[in-house]
């Protein structure tokens, strides 16, 4: 509890888990906060402007009063229930993205860091796929497998891999030789047990951190994906493939890239700040700042 309560007065944990709660409610409540299906269309309300309103037809021929709050894009789609909907695909690739590279790069740098043999042939396959731009890397993975939702996270996992296995490699060199698992080796314990309750545990703090980067990293890079049509299908409501669509008639409807935009820039924000401010809290050279 003591922890929880330090982390909850930092103001930076604190606006970010306020941003990010606030998404998290308008993803889960899309269906009964949207105004409209995301996909279906009416030929008779292309890009209508903002708080535009009028009667549209559903998909299953019944007439309906619809206001546009957002306006709609060039396929006479709604834009306020597609970014509503864009919110959970850009939460889903954040969380899932950050928890795939920590879990991969968690083993393979525990492994790096604790068996001098392994260390130098798989460090040096992390630094040839450091090398890789990271953007680069995403786009020839899903080329190669295909547009789909597991692609995607796959492909913004996989160079932030190496980054992980890095650190985590950096922290159990700095802990194998250390009291405590000299002795767990002298009680005969297994490697694996010792990496599991005797190192791990004190690589937590620093993974948890590096993960809500790789978080805010994995939402705008899907978005940067989407925008240049090599992300998830462009029927899928994200806010790249939003704002991709939205361009082509900008000047004429700039709010169909605004407003998506207006959501994710202040979520890439919240993500951040939250990463700052539990670096600030459970980081011991920065705790003692705070």
């Amino acid at each position: 509890m003591g922890t929880l309560c330090k982390l909850w007065r930092n103001g930076a944990v604190r606006g970010g888990v306020i941003v990010l709660a606030v998404l998290v409610v308008l993803a889960a409540a899309a269906p009964w906060l949207g105004t409209f299906d995301p996909a279906a269309m009416d030929p008779s309300y292309v890009s209508v402007p903002a708080g535009s309103a009028g009667l549209v037809t559903l998909p299953d021929g019944r007439e309906l009063q619809h206001t546009f709050w957002m306006g709609s894009d060039n396929f006479g789609r709604d834009i306020w229930s597609r970014v509503l909907y864009g919110t959970r695909i850009s939460l889903v690739v954040g969380i899932f993205t950050a928890a795939a590279a920590i879990v991969f790069g968690c083993l393979l740098g525990m492994l790096a860091g604790y068996f001098r043999a392994v260390d130098a042939v798989l460090m040096r396959i992390m630094d040839g796929l450091m090398a890789i731009p990271a953007v680069l890397l995403a786009i020839t993975l899903v080329a190669v497998l295909g547009a789909s939702l597991p692609t995607v996270i796959l492909a913004i996992a996989m160079p932030e891999v190496p980054r992980v296995t890095r650190l985590v490699r950096a922290l159990v060199m700095g802990l194998r030789d250390e009291p405590f698992v000299e002795a767990a080796r002298a009680l005969a314990t297994s490697n694996a047990v010792i990496l599991w309750r005797d190192i791990l545990p004190n690589a937590l703090a620093p993974l948890i951190v590096q993960g809500t980067f790789i978080a805010a990293s994995a939402v705008l890079t899907e978005a940067i994906l989407s925008f240049l049509g090599l992300g998830l299908p462009a029927d899928v409501p994200t806010w790249g493939n939003i704002m991709a669509e939205g361009r082509v008639l900008f000047s004429q409807a700039p709010g169909n890239v605004l407003f998506p935009a207006l959501f994710l820039v202040p979520t890439v924000l919240a993500i951040n700040l939250l990463g700052d401010g539990l670096r600030d809290v459970l980081d011991p050279k920065f705790s003692k700042r705070v």
